[in-house]
Order: C-alpha cells, then sequence, then structure tokens
C-alpha cells in the first residue's frame, strides 16, 4: 500500500472572528436586509466556503488522508453556517429580549453531525427550538435555508422542538440514527443538552433490541440492493457491503448501545480490542480518501468506483505498475481487504451486542430451552457450540495450528457457523501455519474433508478465507485472494469468484439446479474422481495475472496437490481439469459442433467420458460464477450439444474424424426423419430443395422444437408464396430470441441482416447461415437485449419492428450508418484487436478468429468486410466477455472452399481489425474514413 497518507490533523482554514467581522460591516455598509447587503453576505460565505475547500482538495492531492479532509470540510461548513447564524440573529431578526420560544440551537446531524462531510454531500441540519414555532424562528430557519441554497449548497432540514424529536425518534429509526449522530454547530448549548438527555433517556435506553434489529434489517436491504457481496469489482464505496455506511452501522450499534463518543472508551470496556479499533480507524481512513477523490475527481457525489474511474483513482492514491498486476488492480485489491476487514469487525460488535443482550436475558426455563442460547462442550476438547455457532473453550485453543483448521472442519461437519470470536482469534494465529504445518498430515486430512465435505464445502471455505486461514495452508488460493481482474466480464474478484464456483458445484450435486442443469444434474452420481473435480475447481484460477494462466495455473495446482500428499493419478488429473477449464466453452462457443473434425479434435483432447463430465460440471459451474446475466439457456443448450456429440464418439470407440463424421451423418439422418415425422406427410413436398438442401451441420444445431418451428413456418411462408420470409420467437428457456430469414441470397445479405438487427439494439449471440440448392439464404439468428435478456420478450411491438426491419434488409442493402462508439465504462480499458486465419480447423471452411472491443453494430461492421471482400459466411459463433469480444466466423470463397490466397488473407485480416478499431475512443467517423477512401462494391454474402 502506498505510504504517502498523512496522519489526520485538524485546524480551522475558515477565521471565523474574521468572517463575522466583515459581515457585520457589511451590515452597517448597506443595511442587514437590503438587497446588496445580502448579495455581499452571499459573496462573502461562498467566498469562504470556497476557499476552504480548494485547501482541502489541495491537501487530499497532496497525500492527507481523507477523514481528515472530511473533518476538515465539516469545520468549514461549521464556521460558515456559524456566522450566518450570527448575522441573522443579530443584524436580520435580532431578538434584543429572547423570550423562551425564541430559544434555538443550530444542530448538525447524520453524517455532517459526525463531523465527517464529503465534497460533494448534503448538509443535514435540524434547527431545534424550545417551544412551538413563532415568527422570529420561521423567519430565521427561512433566511438562512434560502442563502445556504443560493450559495449553492444541498441542505436537508428539520425545524422540530425537543418533544417532536423524541416523539419522532420512538417512531422512526431512521430519525433515530440521525439523533444519534447530533451536534451543536451554534445557539443555545443548553437546549442541545437537555435534547440530547431526553433522546438518551426516552429513546435510546429502551429500544436498543429494537434499533439493533432494525438497522441489521436496513443493513442487509441496502446490501442486497447494492450487491450481495462485499467483492463486486464495481463497488459502491459508501452503500456496497463492507463500505463507509458498514462502518457508520457499527458506529450507531455501539453508539446506540454504550453511548460513546471516544474510541478510546470502546477499548476500555473491551467492545473492541486495540487492535481492532486501529483497524476501525485504518479503514475509515483509507474509505474516505477514495471516497473524497471520487468526489472530486468526477465534481458530484460519485459512491460507484466504476471501471472508467479506477485508472485514475489508482494514479491519484499513488498505486503503480508491479511485475504483471496493473496499478489498477493493486489499488481495487487494497479496497477489498478494507472491505474483509469491516466484515470483520461488524461481526465482532454484533456477537459482543448479542452477548450483552443474553446477559440481561430472563434466567428462566425459556432460556435454559432455547438452543440458540444453549453452550454445549465438544470433543475434541477446546472447542464448544453456542447456539448454532462454533466457538473455542479459550483462545490458547488455537495456539495449536492443526486446530485452525479443525475449527473449520467440525463447522462443516456439525453444520455450524464459527462464532466471530473464534474467526477473530483465529486470524491471529496465522503465522503459526507454517510450510511445515502445510505438510502435517493432520492438517491436510483437515483440509481435504472440507474442500470435498459431501455438505456444501463452500460454507466452511468461505470461513476460512474470511479468516485469512484458506490462504495461509494454500498459498496458491492465498495468491489471488482480493485480487481484481480490470475487465467488465468478471463481477467478482477472483477468490469470490472461486468460491461461488464450488458453491455451485455442490448445488449442481444436490439436485437443486435440476431445471436449469439438467444434463449436469443427471451425470453429476456418475463422476468417479469427485474430490478432483472440487480441487480443481478451487485451483482454476490461481494462475491468473502471472502469465499464461492455463498453463500457470496446472502448474500452481499441481505443485498444490503434490504438497498435499495426493495419488499422482490424481494430481494429474486436477492439473489436467485446471489446464483445460476453458476448453469446453470455447469449443461450444467458438466452433461449429456440428463439424466432425470439430467433435473428433474435442474428443481426442479429452480421451475419456469420466473427463468429460468433469469438464462438463466445472465449465457450468465457473460460467455460472462469473456474475449475474452472463449465463443463459443458449451457452447451456451449446454445451449439452457439444457433450453429447463427444460422448457418442468416445462410447462409440472411433474418435477419428472419419469416424466421428459417420456417426454425425447417422444422427443428422435421425434428426431429419424425426423432424419430418413430426410435420407429417406434407412436409416433404412442401419443403423440396430445402429439407435436401441443407448440410448436417444445420441438424445437428437446432433441437428438435427448433427443427419443427422452422418447418412450419418455412411450410406457412411457401404455400403463400412468399419469396420473403422473417419471423422471430422468444425462447426464455435459452435465454435468447430465435429469428429466422427465408429470402433469395445475393451478396452482402448477410451484413445487411447484421446491420438491421444491431440498428434495433440487439445484440446477436449467435448466427448461421445456410444456402439451399434452390438459390435461398436460409438464416438464423440468435439475439438478445443489451442485459441479456430475450429480444421482445416484454415487447412485442419492438419484436415486430424488427422483424419488419429485417424484412426491408432481406430486399435491399441495409448497411451503411454511423459505427457505434464504445461505452464510456469500457473505453476505460486498453484492448488491442488481432485477427487469425486458420485453414486447419475445418477442411471445409477457414476459419477467422477476431478479438477487440464490444460495442453496438461491431458484427454488422465485420460482415461487411467480408461481403466487400467477395467471402461467404457459413455461421459466426459470437461470444463477448464484458468489454471484449471473441468471434470465430466460418467463411469460404463466393464459389465454394477455403480462403487459400495468402495476400487475400492478410487484406482481410487488415481490414477485419480496422473495423474492430473503428469504435475505439478517438477512431475517426464514418464520415472522415469515407473521405479518405471509397469502398468496394459489395459482393459476397
Amino acid at each position: 500500500m502506498p505510504t504517502n497518507l498523512k496522519p489526520a490533523r485538524i485546524e480551522f482554514v475558515v477565521d471565523g472572528a474574521l468572517l463575522r467581522s466583515q459581515l457585520t460591516a457589511t451590515a452597517r455598509a448597506y443595511g442587514a436586509e437590503s438587497d446588496d447587503a445580502r448579495k455581499r453576505v452571499r459573496q462573502l460565505l461562498h467566498g469562504a466556503l470556497f476557499r476552504g475547500r480548494m485547501i482541502a482538495k489541495e491537501r487530499l492531492e497532496a497525500g492527507e488522508n481523507g477523514l481528515a479532509v472530511a473533518r476538515l470540510l465539516a469545520q468549514v461548513a461549521d464556521q460558515v453556517i456559524s456566522a450566518l447564524y450570527d448575522f441573522t440573529t443579530v443584524h436580520v431578526f435580532r431578538s434584543r429580549n429572547p423570550t423562551q420560544g425564541e430559544r434555538f440551537a443550530l444542530v448538525a446531524v447524520g453524517g455532517y453531525g459526525r463531523g465527517q462531510l464529503a465534497p460533494s454531500s448534503d448538509i443535514d441540519l435540524l434547527f431545534l427550538r424550545s417551544y412551538k414555532q413563532t415568527a422570529w424562528a420561521e423567519s430565521v430557519t427561512e433566511y438562512m435555508l434560502y442563502m445556504l441554497w443560493d450559495m449553492g449548497l444541498k441542505v436537508g432540514y428539520a425545524s422540530r422542538t425537543i418533544d417532536e424529536c423524541v416523539r419522532l425518534a420512538k417512531e422512526d429509526h431512521t430519525i433515530q440514527t440521525a439523533l444519534l449522530e447530533a451536534r451543536l454547530v451554534t445557539g443555545d448549548e443548553d437546549l442541545f443538552v437537555q435534547m440530547e438527555a431526553r433522546f438518551r433517556k426516552d429513546v435510546a435506553a429502551k429500544t436498543h433490541a429494537a434499533f439493533v434489529a432494525a438497522k441489521l434489517k436496513e443493513r442487509d436491504e441496502r446490501h442486497s440492493r447494492a450487491g450481495a457481496s462485499r467483492y463486486m469489482v464495481e463497488p459502491n464505496i459508501k452503500e456496497g457491503k463492507g463500505g463507509l455506511r458498514d462502518l457508520h452501522t457499527l458506529f450507531w450499534l455501539a453508539r446506540h448501545r454504550y453511548g460513546f463518543a471516544r474510541p478510546r472508551e470502546y477499548v476500555d470496556a473491551g467492545v473492541f480490542t486495540a487492535e481492532e479499533m486501529g483497524t476501525f480507524r485504518r479503514a475509515e481512513e483509507f474509505l474516505w480518501t477514495v471516497r473524497c477523490h471520487l468526489h472530486y475527481l468526477t465534481g458530484r457525489p460519485e459512491e460507484r468506483i466504476s471501471f472508467d474511474l479506477q485508472p485514475e483513482m489508482a494514479v491519484r492514491l499513488g498505486y503503480g505498475k508491479r511485475g504483471e498486476q496493473q496499478g489498477v488492480e493493486r489499488f481495487m485489491k487494497r479496497y477489498f481487504l478494507v472491505a474483509k476487514q469491516v466484515g470483520q469487525l461488524t461481526r465482532t460488535l454484533c456477537a459482543k451486542l448479542e452477548a450483552d443482550q443474553a446477559k440481561t436475558a430472563p434466567k428462566g426455563i425459556t432460556r435454559r430451552s432455547d438452543p440458540a442460547r444453549r453452550t454445549v462442550g465438544l470433543d475434541p476438547a477446546g472447542f464448544r457450540t453456542e447456539g448454532y455457532r462454533l466457538n473455542i473453550e479459550r483462545p490458547e485453543t488455537l495456539d495449536d495450528p492443526i486446530n485452525l483448521l479443525r475449527l473449520f472442519q467440525i463447522a462443516d461437519q456439525r453444520d455450524l457457523d464459527v462464532h466471530p470470536v473464534a474467526l477473530g482469534e483465529a486470524a491471529r494465529r496465522l503465522k503459526r501455519i507454517t510450510p511445515q504445518v502445510r505438510k502435517d498430515p493432520r492438517a491436510i486430512e483437515a483440509f481435504l474433508s472440507i474442500a470435498a465435505s459431501d455438505r456444501h464445502p463452500g460454507a466452511a471455505l468461505r470461513l476460512m478465507n474470511e479468516a485469512g486461514v484458506l490462504g495461509r495452508f494454500l498459498p496458491e488460493f492465498g495468491r489471488i485472494v482480493a485480487q481484481m481482474q480490470f475487465n467488465m466480464y468478471h463481477h467478482f474478484t477472483v477468490d469470490e469468484h472461486t468460491l461461488r464456483a464450488v458453491d455451485f458445484i455442490a448445488d449442481i450435486e444436490k439436485g437443486r439446479f435440476k431445471e436449469d442443469h439438467p444434463l449436469a444434474t443427471e451425470i453429476f452420481p456418475k463422476i468417479i474422481n469427485r474430490r478432483a473435480l472440487y480441487l480443481a475447481m478451487l485451483l482454476h484460477d490461481t494462475g491468473k495475472g502471472i502469465g499464461d494462466q492455463e498453463v500457470e495455473g496446472e502448474i500452481s495446482a499441481r505443485g498444490a496437490c503434490e504438497r498435499l500428499g495426493l495419488p499422482p493419478e490424481e494430481v494429474d488429473l486436477v492439473g489436467w481439469l485446471v489446464r483445460r477449464h476453458l476448453a469446453m466453452s470455447d469449443f461450444a462457443q467458438k466452433r461449429d459442433v456440428g463439424d466432425p473434425r470439430t467433435i473428433a479434435q474435442f474428443s481426442e483432447l479429452v480421451g475419456t467420458t469420466e473427463k468429460l463430465r468433469l469438464l462438463l460440471v466445472l465449465t457450468v459451474a465457473d460460467i455460472r460464477a462469473v456474475g449475474p446475466g452472463v449465463w443463459n439457456g443458449w451457452k447451456g443448450q451449446l454445451l449439452r450439444d457439444l457433450y453429447y456429440l463427444t460422448e457418442a464418439a468416445l462410447l462409440g470407440g472411433r474418435t477419428d474424424e472419419a469416424g466421428v463424421k459417420e456417426h454425425l451423418a447417422e444422427m443428422a439422418r435421425g434428426a431429419k426423419e424425426r423432424f419430418l415425422a413430426d410435420l407429417g406427410e406434407a412436409a416433404a413436398p412442401a419443403l423440396d430443395g430445402w429439407i435436401d438442401g441443407l448440410d448436417d451441420a444445420y441438424w445437428l444445431a437446432f433441437d428438435a422444437e427448433a427443427l419443427a418451428w422452422h418447418g412450419r413456418e418455412l411450410m406457412a411462408a411457401r404455400s403463400r408464396g412468399e419469396p420473403v420470409y422473417v419471423s422471430a420467437r422468444p425462447r426464455p428457456e435459452h435465454g435468447v430470441t430465435e429469428l429466422i430469414v427465408y429470402a433469395p441470397d445475393r451478396p452482402g445479405l448477410f451484413a445487411s441482416l447484421c446491420a438491421a438487427v444491431s440498428a434495433t439494439g440487439a445484440d446477436i449471440t449467435d448466427a448461421r447461415a445456410h444456402t439451399t440448392r434452390d438459390g435461398a439464404a436460409f438464416d438464423v439468428f440468435s439475439i438478445q437485449t443489451v442485459d441479456f435478456k430475450p429480444f421482445g420478450l416484454q415487447d412485442q411491438t419492438g419484436l415486430q419492428a424488427l422483424i419488419a426491419r429485417v424484412r426491408r434488409a432481406a430486399l435491399e442493402d441495409a448497411r451503411g450508418g454511423e459505427s457505434h462508439k464504445a461505452s464510456r465504462r469500457s473505453a476505460a480499458f486498453s484492448i488491442e484487436p488481432w485477427v487469425r486465419a486458420d485453414n486447419e480447423i475445418t477442411p471445409h471452411a477457414t476459419v477467422i478468429e477476431v478479438s477487440g472491443r464490444d460495442r453496438p453494430g461491431v458484427l454488422a461492421d465485420l460482415a461487411a468486410v467480408f461481403a466487400d471482400a467477395r467471402i461467404s459466411i457459413i455461421s459466426a459463433h459470437i461470444d463477448a466477455q464484458g468489454e471484449r469480444l471473441s468471434d470465430a466466423f466460418y467463411v469460404q470463397e463466393s464459389d465454394g472452399g477455403q480462403v487459400r490466397d495468402a495476400a487475400r488473407l492478410e487484406k482481410l485480416r487488415g481490414d477485419l481489425e480496422a473495423a474492430l478499431r473503428a469504435g475505439e475512443p478517438g477512431a475517426p467517423s464514418d464520415a472522415a474514413r469515407r473521405t479518405l477512401a471509397v469502398a468496394p462494391a459489395s459482393t459476397g454474402r
């Protein structure tokens, strides 16, 4: 962590006495109530406020920590508001002989009440009265508020008496929280002291249990809104899990229960240890530093550290590149480690509050019979259960490093949570896990029983990770703890993603995803090497950030498994799974699974049905754990197709290309026969030329239901004599909308269709182009909305508009228009496009792989390049991972066959790379490019 964060220091940067004298002089010169006086007062106050804020900004940029800056900003506001109050009550609405009803105090509440103010945050004020509203109090309140608003401040306010404050605080926990942080800014000090005393006596002392419950419920709901994990890669620093609001919640709970105002008092009372208070302070300083920089950087109350802001934030906080790790990744790792510490502090305080509550609870028969309060000793000695949590008899229990693992082993075996006290003591003893302990058979046995537990290993592993024990015992995993990948694809840190993937495997094993993943659920009981699967999942991403992810991951996984003493064949299997954990998704999403060579190559890669089963479950869990919206039924269908075709080849004993080709041809014939049976005797004559004109890949690429739909739609179109037919239907079970186009083939048709789809705002996730014997094109697209939903599922009007637009595109060249630029978030990433051509993947086509920045309309731009080069697209396999696309096109020359000419391939590569760069930040517009060169005539599909 950078060391340029200076110690907090508090001093006044606004001279309150000078400001008051200037305001007094203004009243004398212009008359306090004149427009000129009001204008001059506003200028003086705003100038003081502006100077104070600029000093705070300069100090932050010079290395001052954000907590000190937040306190400084609150002090600046105090001085300005106090001076305004004095001017208002002395010169504008002076009360020479104040009555009881004119006693008045100006109170800061909320974050401002804590004496902490972010650069763009609201100022929350309570105008405290001793009596019902009077004309004088109303005038003072109104004058001050309008003056503050005219200065550009965002002010939240309330005007209440003490009785009103107490009554409303009893009714509303939000008001109660605000008053908990109340602080006198200026005015009648005795009135404020009375309010504080009433609040403590009539509210805080009587509603503690309800307040704690309300705040914890509010926290859970807030976490749910902001994302239920503290390890989301675009965290909300204020509202997110592990953020500032969680620290504020700790403050509220502790202050409500104990009433302490100074940190030392919490240590003296045993609420927190000195070490924990130090952790609290450092976390608060870091989070406030990030928040203040975020507000100054954006010029608004931005609380989300989005991708486009993270690089600049890393620079501002002094994080540079180190080895393979970018500065932005180091900065975000520090953030996630702090968020983790906030979680540990939350658990500690909640356990303390729970224990205090238990001490004051009735000691009768109800308590003795309540299992949630029962304490039971355990064998082995040194452990005990407290309700539904596992604790230790004494801290010394964990002096034995083996017990650091047994703690979580017992919790897993008995289905218990681990008590925060035990977690904290475990975290303090991590150094006891030495290299010798990692090889101790007792420690290994405990760890392996957790990692491959038949209960729910993810739960115990997550607790081990929270305490730091997992990364200490398994250093390969420790290296990826809180590690962030700076991309838009992964939603969580590497360790959180990994543990979520372990959770998904356990859920699949227990049948909880039977509807979503019927194949994975069906084959799981057939898996022989179950432990290898869980260990491979735990270790699959340990190669990230140190080179080639798959190669380094295999090295890392093998080292870990050898140290754990696994049999050589299991070490080999885990290593193979880690090395190949991306292979199945790559083959399914970027290759034509109806191509015999694809199946032959994949069959050769996996070798056995056991590895095929393991790889399927591993792949499904890995994709699902990336984040919400990444998995859909279409990806599931692609994986199932690849699995079934590969399994058939492996079980048939013919994994060579000729054998696979023969087997696939037989499967295609079977699919065609089922298709004709489904549609009836009229299908064959009605679809003459279409059925026999489609190759085997078509019949293998779609399930029976989709094939039958295609046939029915085309039979209806042909019966009406329609030369062009377009139809679409959402398939929610696949997460896509299926779009079919039947039209006379012509050069540039596929590019026109892609442009039309893109123009409606839909994303193409898969595309297959077929040409029948009678010269008709039959293309099938899978499309989604930008948020990964079937396009038109909730908007039939939009779906009909898409169909109409695609129909027009089928009749005339619809290409053209401006290329879409990358989004602001996507523009934060440096992406170098590349194009690769391969004639070895399949004998009948050239496979062109492209990778670059994803953006709306990019597929249409790429398809236009192929059309202009007179190259036909047979199928397009689309795979966007966050900001990066990774597409594969099966293409042929316009008269069939592979593209073999080297110069032609080189020009194609250059044109495709230019199309990928068209959406780059700073790239010239389409209009500008057209002034430099005239595109060739559109030929080729």
